[in-house]
């Protein structure tokens, strides 16, 4: 086989690349290793910024989205007994959009499809092959198959366990990562949101979120040691402790129910440099990952994708190709942006095992400042609704 672009990973960054691509009329092929279903069962993230509800509309993938989200014009921080809203729209003009990614990737799933796009599921053995010549070509098995995609250039989608970011050489990748000694317990019920918009709070017991999906499908997190299981957690114990880590108010009025999914995420700050070797793209979590504290996950991805998507546009088209050749320097400009606000967000709100009576004195007087100054509000709402492209 052969194509333009030869996109590894059918998560909504491949896919987004995907659907933008084909509107142009650039071909490719989607590898994925799972299946349509098991990619759809990954619960993730919903806090989309401006950037990425404008590409998915380019895209022709709004539709459902803007008829769906909601709409968040600001957030509550919450320290102890204390609580105060951060207004995004008063502060930069732009809200938020809250839509699961489970629902956007379903979207552009369904619009791949229609269009008859070549994806290739439950792929084994995905190999890189030649990405520093003229000429690279991706191998992998399918049913015990060996097939071959020869093409113009790769995009690597496929995540921070992928293959794309090992393709690049160690002698030329360079990898910065902070772990954090904790993790999140999130718990998924169909129950109706404590607040109508996100909560995020730090107590004396340690951090908690309160989110959404939907009207009747909320998402609460609590931070909780490495070491805990999901299975130590039944569902009283989590509520109980959810309520031990919220404002009064916000304890009175969170209404329980089963859980229907939970889960530990440990989080970790990553970044690897460059983005790029040869003609081999690194998008999303097979470049970078931030803790889940500043929403900034997939819309990371979704710079990578704009900057990737105008790049291919310009040299198919216009034989320009300062896109390509600045790709990483432009998405990487961007990503550490993002890696320090995500940064600041989690030790701004968490508790840290070795934390002495000064530090949470310094952590308090950041909350009180935050509270109280409206340019350090200003910088907030400018990080969290997205930095432009």
């Amino acid at each position: 086989m052969r194509t333009q672009v030869c996109i590894i990973g059918g998560g909504p960054s491949g896919l987004l690349l995907s659907q933008l691509l084909h509107n142009k009329g650039i071909d490719t092929i989607i590898l994925e290793r799972k299946t349509r279903d098991y990619v759809l069962s990954r619960i993730r993230a919903g806090v989309l910024e401006k950037g990425f509800v404008e590409l998915m509309r380019e895209a022709g993938v709004g539709k459902r989205m803007d008829a769906k989200s909601y709409i968040h014009d600001g957030t509550v921080i919450a320290y102890g007994n204390e609580e105060f809203r951060i207004d995004f729209t008063a502060h930069t003009g732009t809200p938020v959009v809250i839509y699961g990614q489970t629902e956007l990737t379903r979207d552009l799933y369904d619009a791949r499809e229609a269009d008859g796009a070549k994806l290739i599921f439950n792929t084994e053995d995905v190999a890189i092959h030649d990405a520093d010549t003229d000429t690279p070509y991706v191998t992998y098995t399918v049913g015990g198959q060996s097939q071959r995609i020869d093409c113009d250039y790769v995009a690597g989608c496929d995540g921070f366990h992928g293959v794309s970011r090992q393709t690049i050489p160690s002698s030329v990748r360079r990898d910065y990562e902070k772990l954090y000694p904790f993790g999140w317990l999130g718990v998924l019920s169909e129950t109706p949101p404590v607040h109508e918009e996100l909560v995020y709070s730090n107590s004396d017991r340690g951090f908690a979120l309160c989110s959404m999906r939907n009207a009747n499908l909320s998402r609460y997190y609590i931070q909780c040691p490495l070491s805990d299981s999901p299975d130590d957690w039944s569902d009283g114990k989590f509520w109980d402790e959810l309520r031990r880590r919220l404002p009064d108010r916000h304890a009175e009025s969170l209404i329980t129910g089963p859980s229907i999914e939970k889960s530990i995420a440990p989080l970790r700050s990553f970044v690897t440099e460059p983005m790029r070797w040869g003609r081999l793209f690194l998008c999303g979590d097979a470049a970078h990952i931030v803790p889940p504290t500043g929403a900034k996950g997939l819309n990371t991805a979704a710079s990578d994708i704009y900057y990737l998507y105008h790049a291919m546009v310009a040299f198919y088209h216009d034989k320009e190709s300062e896109g390509l050749d600045r790709y990483s320097e432009k998405a990487l400009a961007r990503i550490w942006k993002a890696e320090r606000f995500s940064w600041w967000m989690t030790n701004l709100l968490h508790r840290f095992p070795q934390q002495i009576e000064f530090d949470l004195k310094m952590q308090r007087a950041d909350l009180e400042f935050l509270r109280e100054n409206e340019a350090a509000q200003k910088v907030l709402a400018e990080n969290y609704v997205g930095l432009p492209f």
